[in-house]
């Protein structure tokens, strides 16, 4: 499921006091829009433990030579 404003995103989980680990969304942006409408977004399309509870914009993703995103570093970067 697409939001129009996002360009690429990746899921991570990262550290979180409560849930010991929280489903993070790692977003491009192309158009305008914030966290909470990207949320909100997620939730009406997946189930609730599916949905990221936090989103992070950045400007691009991490990849290998062969084009596949980084994980690891994204999650090497961002805890």
């Amino acid at each position: 499921y697409t939001h129009p404003a996002v360009a690429e995103a990746a899921v991570v989980g990262l550290p979180d006091e409560r849930w010991i680990e929280a489903v993070t969304a790692v977003v491009v942006l192309r158009g305008e829009a914030d966290e909470s409408e990207l949320i909100a977004h997620a939730r009406e399309k997946l189930a609730s433990f599916k949905a990221p509870k936090r989103v992070v914009f950045v400007e691009a993703l991490p990849r290998n030579a062969s084009g596949k995103i980084l994980k690891r570093q994204l999650r090497d970067e961002l805890a």
